[in-house]
């Protein structure tokens, strides 16, 4: 059905989404159903239902990406079908971090007077109850993770890996995670009692998988008293006590080493960190002679790359934690002293990974819901649904940087090239 508030969507919905009467040629790559039923849209297109008038309020008054978003967590807007198409379909939308929408007088008559009529012209409509407060520079401790931690056992899968996945030889998500930690304790050189720090104070899977596979004498860092509290039940269900010893905060309480190994699977906090060099020497202090650093980040691409509200600052991390150059990283843990041995690109893999991971959300959605709220559980959809799209894309890419700790005598320790010592001639 055409008729009805549908038809009166389409001219105000080009506007204010996309910016412009003419962008698209004037049309909606979407369809899009009203809250009287009426449809207007190409047959077969991704299908976004309006489910209330506050939808539009939220539009009007954010156009793009914030207006979008803050409709989809607080439920006015929903999602019909694959969410990955659907964002897709509207991926200029999701591009406006590099610009923002700007209206000329024309349009913003035309807006009210299509408002008017629909009915939808009113204040401001509150953000949704997960959105960071305006100038925010920081959240929670646990932030994003606040949430039962059985959300992310549905979400992740049974062994709680949070970091990229390995697709090569893989059929499902818990053997591609068992290949990257594989690949991981590899790269380390895990052998047992070796001391490994990991920094990536996610669930303690590859903590776990170090102290149980390699005999490894593990310290892992949690966000919260909380997570940690959770962290110990896995490191005592798994006959691990002892071998695992859970800390919480960031670096500052590791003590002062020193590690044969340490490993971050980080997010944009640690990518902050990095390139900043605020941690990058810390680092180097907390390796022994010849230990070894993996770590796996989000990088962003090189230029310039002003900072403003968007649905990630909002919503997953502060305003001062973003996505850095990969160059800029390996700059900072080369100034410290680390001397960096690989560089490989797992954007591909990180895509597929993120791909999986919403799917598992999917399967267990009304679940999710309850184990969070359903507002948090559509920001995890969105995120994991748009970052995929920007792996995909080359908007954002995911790098695995390898480095060491030259020894005193300038050594990069034994067996790094084929088994064999590195430092004789």
């Amino acid at each position: 059905m055409q008729d009805g508030a549908a038809s009166r969507l389409a001219p105000l919905l080009v506007r204010i989404l996309l910016g412009s009467p003419d962008a698209a040629g004037s049309e909606l790559p979407i369809r899009v159903r009203a809250w009287d039923g009426s449809v207007i849209g190409p047959a077969g297109a991704p299908a976004f239902v309006i489910r209330h008038r506050r939808a539009l309020r939220r539009l009007l008054w954010k156009p793009g990406e914030i207006g979008l978003v803050r409709a989809y967590i607080s439920g006015d807007l929903d999602i019909e079908g694959d969410v990955f198409a659907a964002l897709g379909a509207v991926q200029r939308v999701m591009r406006i971090g590099d610009q923002p929408i700007r209206l000329s007088s024309d349009d913003k008559r035309e807006i009210v007077r299509a408002a008017v009529m629909l009915g939808a012209v009113g204040p401001e409509p509150k953000p949704p109850a997960e959105e960071f407060p305006v100038g925010r520079r920081g959240h929670s401790a646990e932030g994003p993770l606040a949430v039962d931690p059985a959300f992310f056992e549905r979400m992740l899968g049974p062994a709680m890996a949070g970091g990229c996945a390995l697709w090569d030889d893989a059929v499902d998500l818990d053997q591609a995670q068992a290949l990257a930690h594989e690949a991981i304790a590899a790269r380390l050189g895990l052998a047992p009692g070796a001391r490994l720090l990991d920094l990536s104070r996610g669930w303690g899977a590859f903590s776990l998988y170090a102290a149980a596979e390699h005999g490894a004498r593990v310290v892992t860092l949690a966000r919260s008293e909380r997570q940690a509290e959770h962290l110990r039940e896995r490191v005592s269900q798994a006959g691990l006590t002892g071998r695992v010893d859970i800390r919480v905060g960031d670096h500052h309480a590791v003590g002062n080493g020193q590690y044969d190994a340490i490993v971050g699977l980080g997010g944009t906090e640690q990518a902050d960190l990095l390139a900043t060099g605020e941690i990058a020497p810390r680092l180097y202090e907390l390796l022994a002679p010849a230990g070894r650093l993996l770590v796996q980040q989000m990088v962003r691409r090189p230029g310039p790359h002003p900072v403003r509200r968007t649905f990630t600052t909002s919503y997953m991390f502060p305003e001062n934690a973003e996505l850095r150059p990969l160059g800029e990283i390996v700059t900072a843990l080369e100034e410290a002293g680390l001397e960096i041995r690989g560089i490989s690109a797992l954007r591909e893999h990180h895509a597929r990974t993120l791909r999986a991971w919403a799917a598992n959300l999917q399967r267990h959605w009304a679940e999710c819901g309850v184990l969070a709220t359903p507002g948090r559980a559509r920001v995890w959809l969105l995120y994991l649904a748009a970052s995929a799209l920007a792996c995909e894309s080359g908007r954002i890419g995911v790098h695995e940087v390898y480095a060491i700790r030259r020894d005193r005598e300038g050594r990069a320790g034994e067996t790094l090239v084929e088994d064999r010592a590195v430092y004789s001639r």
